[in-house]
């Protein structure tokens, strides 16, 4: 990947809070190549069609809302080009409510690809541990409203 490219993953993932924050799966799910692989842990799932992926997105939204987070940082803590066109990159999210208090953070590493009309895309999506930090961040406000 080029240099120019390598400097642009930053404004990619600030690209893709944007939507996010905007609840848009739409725009969300343009920030991906088709197929792509989301992975963790638990499971491994290839999205094949825009209309699955967006699915996907709709259920995090519908959970953004519940709880209120209506911000997203991305603070990208590494990148490397693994070709012209490749790049492997961690990334830390935080997740923030209306009043910019923190809500979670969690860590994903992503290889991105340049496509044929050289737009950066998510092809792999590794959660690292983003739903034992939502499981924690839940248990702890359980916990505090029934204080």
């Amino acid at each position: 990947m080029s240099e120019q490219a390598l400097y642009k993953v930053s404004d990619f993932f600030d690209s893709y809070a944007r939507a996010l924050e905007g609840f848009d799966t739409k725009a969300m799910a343009q920030h991906y190549m088709l197929p792509c692989l989301f992975m963790s842990d638990d499971n491994s799932t290839m999205f094949t069609e825009a209309s699955k992926l967006e699915g996907l997105f709709n259920q995090g939204t519908g959970f953004y809302k519940q709880f209120g987070i209506t911000h997203a940082r991305p603070e990208v803590w590494s990148k490397r080009a693994w070709t012209d066109r490749i790049v492997k990159c961690k990334v830390n999210w935080q997740y923030f409510d209306a009043n910019n208090k923190p809500i979670y953070d969690c860590d994903y590493q992503y290889v991105l690809k340049v496509d044929k009309q050289d737009k950066i895309r998510i092809e792999v999506s590794v959660s690292i541990n983003e739903k034992e930090k939502m499981q924690k961040w839940q248990s702890a406000n359980t916990q505090s409203e029934g204080s």
